[in-house]
């Protein structure tokens, strides 16, 4: 048996006996495409195990995340900080090697995988940024960022729809150094994929504008290594190699649905290594592996080396557009609370319309900002006018057409973010965080710095009726760990909204009205704080506290001034963002809340579940029970309640009057 045999092998049996000690995993996959992912690792992938944030390093996604071994098998061979003793607690409490692979959590692991599909398209924005960056500061005899994107599927990503998005766009946008595995098995949990999927995938990628390549036999590394080649050779579209591979090759359940999700059973391995012809303990990588990867690894720190020569010769040639590349990848940002542009509102605006104004000023003074929308920039106030539009024919755009493919927009958002080097927001209808929402979690989950921009916030929407007013989207995103949702009350809140996003940890959500608010005088930099006393009460202590978010601040306002002419002094809590707000100390939010004023209305155009936990038992919420209707919007806050005379009622049925 040759080395490299050895090595596929060695991969195969460790991912089979990691999966078994924690008897939970997914063999299948790890055991029919090792001989693909070792191929790439060995022959192709550009990294350095000792620094895995190598800046012109290769990317890698595993999209196929239940897979999740095989990923920790490699990084452990190669080099990377992964141990022997970290497989062997795969799965386990607190180890290195979880069930899916988590950005952040291992070393080498370039996204969070297990949602299929969602890997593909964090690729394709990988492949963005990299063509993005390379436009911004290559230089003749100089190609600082000049890398590839991999990504390795299985039939399961192949049907998710956001695949479908994703791949339409690589295309579009003729994304040469994307190239994507197709680990293309046809078993799926619920048996052969005939049951469900009989298109042809390499027509369909081919009709996308995709170069399509076919390897029969998924053992065969030579032709395996020659496909990626080929591919790499490829400038003007993506490419899909399609690899057949046997699931779960080599055990006793080969080709069958039985082993895509089990463990094998100690027999199983037993007969796995048997047939492999593979005699060594368990969990021991032969030491003709060792010494064969170990002089790969000395070339893969070689292989950094020759970039940091060449990037202090550019540095020397070039010190501005390097200072400006270093800025870039370090996410310098300015001092944004010292630009009075941020806050110049004067006259009522949508908070869309001031969110154009700070995204505008924010694009003369971030070099690295990019986003765009899903086909709605006009309406989401989401292209920066001094930019020009990144296409296929221009990589130094920095606006970018999504179409509609929201859910691929999201994930394409968390993929240029992973890259580093730029700032990303992304765009659309509030209504339509729906189609977004699980790339939106797994930004969450990540800690990514992704901006969404989601206008047209409530039933203000209006005559659209309720298929586009969101109701039940703020409790929604409000419930995922880790995300900012951020509903400003006016324009100084907006850029506060805006800063929040750029400098904190975390995607935020910025979501804006449509309708004209008013542009308040007490709105201050307390809106980072997430709540804080716009308008004080009259007198040493009020009798009532009304709470509201975005367009209901006015209208809390507007019901504090007819609640003062009848002798009730109410305090006006601004909430634009829950979350900061709940982070702040208690003695912060026990000033803005007493807890000795326990008369208390919330205010918003949604579902009133949030507000709960700030109003208590005493309090009331004033919110949408229902689908909203289509109407003119003045009209639909009559019917709903949203105004003044019932805000005054509620408050007043608080205080028992």
């Amino acid at each position: 048996m040759d080395v490299n045999t050895l090595a596929v092998n060695t991969v195969r049996v460790i991912c089979a006996e990691a999966i078994e000690k924690a008897k939970s995993g997914h063999p299948g996959l790890p055991l029919g495409s090792a001989p693909i992912a070792y191929t790439l690792f060995k022959e192709h992938l550009k990294f350095n195990p000792k620094d895995p944030s190598f800046k012109d390093r290769d990317r890698f996604i595993l999209s196929a995340g239940h897979g999740s071994m095989l990923d920790y098998a490699l990084l452990h061979l190669f080099g990377y900080d992964v141990s022997m003793e970290d497989i062997e607690n795969f799965r386990q409490s607190g180890s290195k090697t979880p069930g899916h692979p988590e950005y952040g959590h291992t070393p080498g692991i370039e996204t969070t995988t297990g949602p299929l599909g969602q890997g593909i398209a964090n690729a394709v924005g990988m492949a963005i940024a990299e063509t993005r960056l390379a436009a911004e500061f290559n230089r003749k005899g100089f190609p600082i960022v000049d890398h590839y994107t991999y990504a390795l599927c299985g039939d399961g990503c192949m049907m998710e729809g956001i695949e479908y998005e994703a791949a339409s766009l690589a295309g579009t946008l003729k994304l040469g150094k994307l190239i994507v595995l197709y680990d293309k098995n046809n078993i799926t949990i619920e048996g052969d994929t005939d049951a469900a999927f009989t298109e042809d995938v390499g027509k369909r990628h081919e009709a996308q504008g995709w170069h399509v390549q076919y390897v029969t036999d998924g053992n065969d590394v030579r032709a395996i290594s020659k496909a990626i080649a080929k591919a790499k050779k490829e400038t003007e579209k993506p490419s899909l190699i399609i690899v057949r591979t046997v699931i779960g090759y080599g055990s006793p359940k080969q080709g069958t649905a039985a082993v895509h999700g089990a463990p094998l059973g100690q027999e199983g391995v037993t007969e796995l290594k048997r047939n492999l012809g593979y005699d060594y303990p368990p969990f021991t990588v032969p030491e003709e592996v060792k010494k064969h990867l170990a002089k790969y690894a000395v070339q893969c720190e070689k292989t950094q080396e020759k970039w940091n020569e060449l990037f202090a010769k550019y540095k020397k040639t070039y010190p501005e557009v390097a200072e400006r590349y270093l800025a870039f990848t370090e996410n310098r940002l300015p001092e944004f609370l010292k630009d009075d542009a941020l806050f110049d509102f004067a006259k009522p605006d949508a908070t869309r319309n001031t969110s154009f104004k700070v995204l505008n000023r924010l694009a003369e003074t971030v070099p690295n900002l990019i986003g765009g929308s899903a086909d709605l920039a006009p309406s989401n106030k989401s292209d920066m006018k001094s930019r020009e539009y990144y296409s296929a024919e221009n990589r130094a755009g920095s606006n970018i057409h999504f179409g509609i493919r929201e859910h691929a927009m999201a994930a394409i958002a968390n993929g240029m973010a992973l890259h580093g080097g730029l700032n990303v927001y992304c765009a659309t209808f509030f209504v339509f965080s729906d189609y977004m929402k699980n790339a939106m979690r797994l930004s969450a989950l990540m800690n990514l710095n992704v901006t969404y921009i989601l206008t047209h916030d409530s039933i203000g929407v209006g005559e659209d009726g309720p298929t586009h007013q969101p109701v039940e989207q703020l409790a929604g995103l409000r419930a995922i760990p880790n995300m900012k949702v951020f509903r400003p009350a006016d324009g100084k809140e907006t850029a506060y909204g805006w800063i929040t996003a750029l400098t904190g940890k975390g995607p935020t959500c910025l979501v804006l009205t449509r309708q004209n608010l008013p542009q308040y005088d007490n709105s201050n930099i307390n809106a980072m704080r997430g709540a804080y006393i716009l308008e004080k009460e009259d007198g040493e202590k009020p009798d009532a506290i009304l709470l509201a978010s975005g367009s209901e601040v006015e209208l809390a306002v507007k019901a504090k001034a007819a609640l003062k002419e009848e002798g009730i002094s109410v305090r006006v809590v601004s909430v634009p963002c829950m979350e900061l707000f709940d982070a702040q100390s208690d003695e912060y939010k026990e000033q803005v809340l007493p807890p000795s004023v326990r008369a208390r209305v919330a205010i918003e155009a949604a579902t009133p579940d949030c507000w709960y936990k700030y109003v208590g038992l005493d309090g009331k919420v004033i919110g949408m029970t229902t689908f909203g209707a289509s109407a003119p919007f003045k009209d639909l806050l009559v019917k709903y309640g949203f105004t003044v005379e019932n805000v005054t009622a509620k408050v007043k049925e608080t205080l028992g009057k």
